[in-house]
């Protein structure tokens, strides 16, 4: 990796056919892996049920963070979220091509897990900005075998 920068990002997901909006504000380092591709690795607060946010409100603690980390390229980009909780993904996608959105869920006993994959297909994928990239719009529609999920926007903004 060839550089480093802590920026502001903005990272959203939206949904065209159902009522999905998802936006997550926060701090993010932005590698350079060379001219056209970068990493850019994030922490999001866990998503909380509503009853939890109410019984603990505040900052959430390191073990509620979520790591997400992002590659992304003119033609490709992947998305994958770790976390100690009990839900994980990857998705890849490519420039008008079908790619993998994988999902782990974690049981509440030791070794028991499930997951689930889907395909997706790249509608639009731009990335800008030079030397650095200010944002990343990507399209995308889910598919579960022959159906069709809905079509997704997500939106990533960096501030430099």
């Amino acid at each position: 990796m060839l550089t480093h920068f802590r920026r502001p990002v903005c990272l959203s997901v939206m949904s065209a056919d159902l009522a999905i909006c998802s936006n997550v504000e926060t701090v993010g380092t932005l590698y350079q892996r060379d001219a056209q591709r970068f990493h850019l690795l994030l922490t999001e607060p866990k998503v909380c049920e509503p009853w939890t946010q109410v019984e603990h409100p505040g900052l959430p603690s390191a073990d509620q963070l979520r790591l997400i980390w992002i590659e992304m390229s003119p033609l490709r980009v992947t998305m994958t979220m770790q976390g100690n909780g009990k839900l994980s993904y990857r998705h890849l996608w490519e420039r008008n091509a079908y790619g993998l959105s994988r999902y782990w869920l974690q049981g509440d006993a030791v070794g028991q897990s499930h997951q689930l994959q889907l395909r997706n297909f790249t509608v639009g994928l731009h990335l800008d900005g030079n030397p650095l990239p200010t944002s990343l719009a990507l399209e995308y529609e889910l598919w579960s075998a022959h159906s069709r999920l809905g079509r997704y926007t997500l939106q990533l903004d960096i501030q430099h």
